[in-house]
């Protein structure tokens, strides 16, 4: 597989799942991140329209196999993912593939977007970029998040010309229901005037939305701006504490380092007293913060 199919070497099983676990924050990688980028948004949302078995015992997952069987598209949906992860039956992409398109079929887009992952990695059927696109598609035309992996098709040309246009516009639309990744990436695109006009406020306030969220890379970006003044007011205290949550955060070591040198940095622009305030806030956030996923 190329360094093109960037999504589809997965870090995970299927991730539009029921747990929908985040794995690691990202921005719009280079090449060899891109895997990232197209597998971490998912965690932001909990399966809606997918049922599941009332219980896991073998009972329980006879008769939900026999509702899907049925015909019923949540039952269908929620038994692809199923096989895709290996809950509760053999892990069987062929199977996933199966009953997420039958589900998708009847018009169930969180099945379509599933669907169209499994073409973008091509498990359990070839890989597909063509059918990846037209299934996330349908799903994203429906109001689903997969409208940010449908930007990402845009943004990498995968599937589609590349239009960073229309990657933003996608992106905004997951931005806009809440999701941190999109955000963060919306952000991106108008601090480098890729498919927007060019706007450090625009991103700064993307970038602070994801960063409340708790997403990692907007975190130190903002810090970026607020040490530079950069769509913000400069303000030091304000850079130590994103800085801060930052280089507390899952990353490269790299960016880990960079992150720590702008926090350290601010703090040299800070009297004792501002320090200890802005370092007693950053506690308190850790502490609301510490049980919930990154």
């Amino acid at each position: 597989m190329n360094s093109r199919s960037c999504r589809w070497l997965i870090v995970s099983a299927l991730l539009i799942t029921a747990s929908r676990a985040w794995a690691q924050q990202s921005a719009p990688p280079a090449s060899g991140q891109k895997d990232a980028a197209f597998s971490l948004w998912q965690g932001d949302r909990a399966t809606t329209q997918c049922s599941a078995p009332k219980a896991s015992d073998q009972k329980s997952i006879t008769a939900f196999k026999q509702q899907a069987a049925s015909g019923d598209a949540a039952a269908q949906c929620g038994l692809g993912l199923m096989y895709a992860q290996g809950t509760g039956v053999p892990q069987d992409d062929k199977q996933a593939a199966f009953w997420l398109r039958k589900a998708a079929e009847q018009g169930l887009a969180e099945a379509q977007g599933a669907l169209g992952d499994l073409y973008a990695w091509g498990r359990g059927v070839p890989q597909d970029y063509a059918q990846a696109v037209l299934w996330t598609r349908k799903a994203a035309e429906q109001g689903d998040p997969s409208q940010f992996s449908l930007g990402l098709f845009y943004y990498y040309g995968e599937g589609v010309p590349q239009d960073y246009a229309q990657a933003a516009a996608w992106f905004r639309k997951a931005a806009e229901q809440g999701f941190a990744v999109a955000q963060c990436l919306l952000g991106d695109l108008y601090h480098k005037g890729q498919g927007v006009p060019q706007d450090d406020t625009q991103a700064a306030a993307w970038w602070r939305k994801a960063a409340e969220l708790g997403w990692v890379d907007a975190q130190g970006k903002l810090g970026v701006s607020y040490r530079l003044g950069q769509g913000v007011p400069q303000d030091y205290a304000e850079a130590y504490f994103w800085s801060d949550l930052a280089a507390a955060g899952k990353q490269e070591a790299s960016q880990a380092e960079a992150v720590t040198k702008i926090r350290d940095e601010a703090a040299s622009h800070l009297t004792p007293a501002d320090l200890a305030r802005v370092q007693e806030r950053a506690r308190k956030w850790f502490e609301a913060h510490q049980a919930k996923p990154q």
